[in-house]
């Protein structure tokens, strides 16, 4: 495993982090909570040390799980959470659809303690606002409150994890977020859905910020788990994806002809390690999150950190990129 500061909090992380959503939630196929608990650990004992959860994984979930599963190696790793969603006046979700956020920064103050008593811990690594639009990174009563809870010593960082869907507004919330607070954005960036990266890094770059990218195998295009064929179970996270026949087939079909492209940087590696040594080539990056729901893959992903693309394999993908891997019709994120 290899490290890297987030910047500007000055904290190492494991280049290849660990999204804990994929264990806390029914949403990618992990069964049961001994099952997510060992699979955490496993995490740890590869050397992972970046541990990406939020307050609305399943009812809190997402946190409890983590202080089960590592508790005891607090003080090793580094845990980063999320708060904005509204989950006192609206406990259960609709699905997968998003409930009313709150900024206020009295809500904030509530989630933050809420968090703090599931994790177990006195303080929280870094504190993201979930998938915020431009109002709320440019509250400035909010981030006043949560600078005075940085300087309370409850948490070391402040993110912005954009989402939920890809959508072209990120960019310039992740640059607000950069701009004015210093904040860490988390985007969805891989090697077909580069479209986030190329306004976000250089940015973050001039400001030293780091960036933290998430959804690194385009939601199982680049692992191989996706295929022509595939039907995803109801509660699949993936359906958003799919959810007319046109959405699939701009998603599925294009996705899995660009991936036939990019079988050069199978030599030594799976096409699932060299996603990630693809986004770990950006300087701007910290970590990246995969989707981990089973041991082979949480040791294939945890072993692309030995290993990085060259040069000139970056180019090459960068090419392919630029004239849309040959393809005439660009695909919808």
């Amino acid at each position: 495993m290899r490290y890297r500061e987030l910047k500007p909090a000055g904290l190492s992380v494991s280049t290849v982090g660990f999204g804990v959503w994929t264990v806390a939630t029914d949403w990618w196929g992990v069964k049961t909570r001994d099952e997510g608990i060992r699979l955490l650990r496993r995490a740890y004992d590869l050397g992972i040390t970046f541990f990406d959860t939020g307050d609305t994984y399943n009812a809190g979930n997402g946190e409890t799980i983590v202080r089960e599963a590592l508790g005891d190696v607090r003080d090793k790793i580094v845990i980063a959470t999320k708060f904005g969603y509204d989950i006192v006046t609206y406990p259960e979700s609709a699905g997968q659809q998003e409930r009313p956020h709150d900024w206020s920064p009295g809500y904030m103050r509530r989630a933050l303690e809420a968090s703090l008593e599931r994790l177990g811990t006195d303080h929280i690594d870094l504190y993201q606002l979930h998938n915020p639009r431009l109002d709320a990174i440019r509250n400035e009563a909010l981030w006043r409150e949560l600078e005075s809870a940085r300087n309370e010593g409850l948490i070391r960082g402040i993110g912005v994890a954009l989402g939920p869907a890809i959508n072209p507004r990120q960019g310039d919330e992740s640059i607000a977020a950069i701009r004015l607070h210093g904040a860490n954005p988390q985007i969805i960036y891989n090697l077909i859905e580069q479209q986030l990266g190329q306004p976000v890094f250089p940015v973050a770059r001039e400001a030293d910020v780091s960036v933290l990218v998430r959804i690194p195998h385009a939601s199982g295009l680049l692992d191989g788990s996706v295929q022509r064929d595939t039907e995803f179970a109801p509660g699949d996270h993936r359906n958003w994806r799919v959810t007319t026949s046109e959405k699939r087939r701009l998603w599925l079909e294009d996705g899995l002809k660009k991936t036939e492209h990019l079988d050069f940087l199978t030599q030594g590696r799976t096409i699932g390690q060299a996603a990630i040594q693809f986004i770990l080539k950006e300087p701007s990056v910290a970590s990246a999150l995969p989707n981990i729901y089973d041991e082979a893959g949480l040791e294939e992903f945890a072993a692309a950190a030995d290993g990085e693309l060259t040069d000139a394999e970056h180019a090459r993908v960068q090419s392919l990129h630029a004239n849309n891997f040959g393809l005439e019709a660009v695909a919808s994120g």
